[in-house]
Parts: structure tokens; C-alpha cells; sequence
């Protein structure tokens, strides 16, 4: 049997399962997917999980079930490209031929002390739900700081401000405005929202140092309850780790293939790939669009095509609270009710889709 073995039961992994496991998939090929959940968690809603108005089972998919599938719940410990084995906690090695890496990512504290000590993520399942867990005992009239005013930290905030009316929020922002790289309409109707619902933008932000219950702002110093941290992301230990080409911010270079050049038949998935693009659920799911075309084509031994259809996106979506939303697509704006909309379809259709 040839073992495909996938790391991650992340976005770009779940669409590989999902064009995989059907009538064309070989009989000869046995496929393990390793990830520390026996689920598929949806990273997307993590900011509603945290801010308490989802449940855990809105934010969980089940991996589909087939009999050339087997899933194996563990944490990676090491990965061994020349041995083409992946080293599991519990002591367990698995061998590969083919090895996709799609182990998403983690905080990225930027060196600002006691940040990592002192704030809480939505990175994963597990700490959205301390996450919430901490913000649910916070007192009448507690201050919430979020600091980056991304995609997550601008839903989060919104959320939070819909779930918790009674709390003080604010929003550090290291730019002028808010999403200042997109249209200046998008960027005034989230701004709009915020001061309506009395969310506090801290524009030109520089957190420089985070306390047990203070923030340090360039020269200020700001009190707080609680502080969430969405303020980028950054490989894990284990992709840290291995020693191939990596770009400045330790994502893995890869060949048009997805495949990592020294590594012909290893290839990566998702927020830990080098790519033009910013991370995000949808480049993962198109990039392992791609990924099951290689794997298909030299599971058959045929030619790899000479290039590479270009990774093409669609724009992206984003919730203010249940009921106000925005989007950026094919360089039009949408924003209001209708975006929401949109995007809460989008959710419903990813469901359905994955079972």
C-alpha cells in the first residue's frame, strides 16, 4: 500500500480529503490524517466561540469516514524528512511516501513582553473556549483589550460588544485606520459601527510591553481586565524545527507544486506555506484543490503539467455582530445586512459540503 499521510485536519486538508475520497481514489492507497482533535474545528468562528454566542458544536465538522481512511488523534512531535516518518507524543511513528504538512499556525507575540504570559488567543479550539471562559467571568463594566485590529480581532470585538453590552472594549490598531489596505468605504463602515456600539479603535497603536492587568502603549499605560491577542501568527516548534528553506517569517518555501523543493514528495498546506498571498481558509482550501492534482497525476505516473494554474481568490468576508457584515469582492464592497448574509451562507454551504 502507498501512505499518504496529512498532518493537520485543517482547511487545506479537509478539501484534499474531500476531492480524495471518492470513486477515483486508487484501492492501492492508504491515507492517515493525524491531528490533536478528532474533528475538523472551523479556525473562522473561533471569534464567536470565544465571545460565547456559538456552541462547541457549531464550530465542529466531523472527518468523513472511509475505509481507506484512518485518523489518528495525537500531537506531533517531530517530523524526519529523510526517514519519511512523523514522530507522535505518545511515542508512535508513521511512515509516509507522500506527507502533506497543514499544521496552521500560532500566536505571534512579536517579542512583546509578557504577551504570551499575560493574554489570551483564539487560535485554537481549546483556548476560544478558555478564552470565553475568562471573558465570561469578567465583572459589570470591565475592560476588554484586543490587540490587532485584523479580520479576527475586528469580529471578535464585534461579537463580544453584541454578547457582553455591559463591557468597556478596545480595539488597538497599529495603522491609522481599520483594514486601511482595502477601500476607504469599507474601511468608514466598520469605523462607523464601532463608535456606534461604542468600541474603542486605538488608532496607531504600539503595544510594547503587556502586564498581568495593564496594556503599555507607546508611552501610555492602559488598565484592563482581560486582554485577547489577534495580532498575527507564526509557525509552530515543529515546522521551526525542520531545517529546509523558509522565508523571514519561518513559512516553508515551496516549488509551484506545492512540494517542498528538496522534498519532492512532502507538501504544504495552509498558513504555514510561503505564498503571496496572506493566510487564510480559503488559500488553503484552493491550494489543496491544487495539491490533489499533483497527487493524482503522479499516483498515475503521468507528467506534471509545466505550470501551475495561478492561486486566485475570491475576496473575503467579514461579521460585525449577527446582524451587519462586510465584504471585499472582485474589487467591489459590500457592507451591511446583505454581506452578512453572504457570509453566513458561505458558513452553511461549507457544512453541508464537508457532511
Amino acid at each position: 500500500m502507498r501512505k499518504l499521510l496529512l498532518l493537520g485536519a485543517g482547511y487545506g486538508n479537509m478539501r484534499i480529503l474531500l476531492r480524495l475520497l471518492n470513486k477515483e481514489l486508487p484501492s492501492d492507497i492508504e491515507i492517515t490524517l493525524v491531528d490533536r482533535t478528532l474533528f475538523h474545528s472551523l479556525k473562522t468562528e473561533f471569534y464567536a466561540l470565544a465571545a460565547g454566542t456559538v456552541s462547541d458544536s457549531e464550530v465542529r465538522v466531523a472527518i468523513p469516514v472511509h475505509e481507506q481512511l484512518k485518523v489518528v488523534e495525537g500531537e506531533i512531535q517531530e517530523i524526519k524528512l529523510d526517514e519519511k516518518e512523523v514522530l507522535l507524543a505518545d511515542g508512535q511513528a508513521l511512515a509516509y511516501d507522500e506527507l502533506v504538512i497543514g499544521l496552521g499556525s500560532e500566536d505571534n507575540y512579536h517579542n512583546v513582553p509578557g504577551a504570551a504570559e499575560h493574554t489570551l488567543s483564539i487560535q485554537t479550539i481549546g483556548k476560544s473556549r478558555r478564552t470565553y471562559q475568562t471573558l465570561l467571568g469578567l465583572g459589570d463594566g470591565a475592560t476588554v483589550g484586543i490587540v490587532g485590529a485584523g479580520l479576527s480581532g475586528i469580529e471578535l470585538a464585534s461579537e463580544l460588544r453584541e454578547s457582553r453590552p455591559d463591557l468597556k472594549i478596545k480595539l488597538f490598531d497599529r495603522s491609522p485606520r481599520i483594514l486601511r489596505d482595502f477601500p476607504e468605504r469599507l474601511s468608514n463602515f466598520v469605523k462607523d459601527w464601532f463608535v456606534q456600539n461604542e468600541v474603542e479603535v486605538v488608532a496607531n497603536s504600539n503595544i510594547t510591553k503587556v502586564g498581568e492587568h495593564i496594556l503599555y502603549n507607546h508611552e501610555d499605560t492602559i488598565d484592563v481586565d482581560a486582554v485577547v491577542w489577534t495580532a498575527g501568527i507564526k509557525p509552530g516548534k515543529v515546522v521551526d524545527d525542520l531545517v529546509i528553506q523558509k522565508d523571514r517569517s519561518g513559512r516553508i518555501v515551496l516549488n509551484q507544486y506545492h512540494q517542498v523543493p528538496s522534498y519532492r514528495n512532502v507538501y504544504v498546506v495552509g498558513d504555514i506555506a510561503a505564498l503571496t498571498h496572506a493566510p487564510s481558509a480559503q488559500l488553503a482550501e484552493v491550494q489543496g484543490e491544487q495539491i490533489v492534482q499533483v497527487l493524482r497525476s503522479t499516483w498515475k505516473g503521468e507528467p506534471l503539467m509545466l505550470e501551475m494554474p495561478e492561486l486566485k481568490l475570491k475576496g473575503f468576508m467579514g461579521s460585525l455582530g449577527k446582524k451587519q457584515g462586510f465584504a471585499y469582492l472582485a474589487d467591489r464592497t459590500v457592507t451591511g445586512r446583505i454581506a452578512r448574509l453572504m457570509k453566513s451562507g458561505l458558513l452553511w454551504m461549507y457544512k453541508w459540503h464537508n457532511g
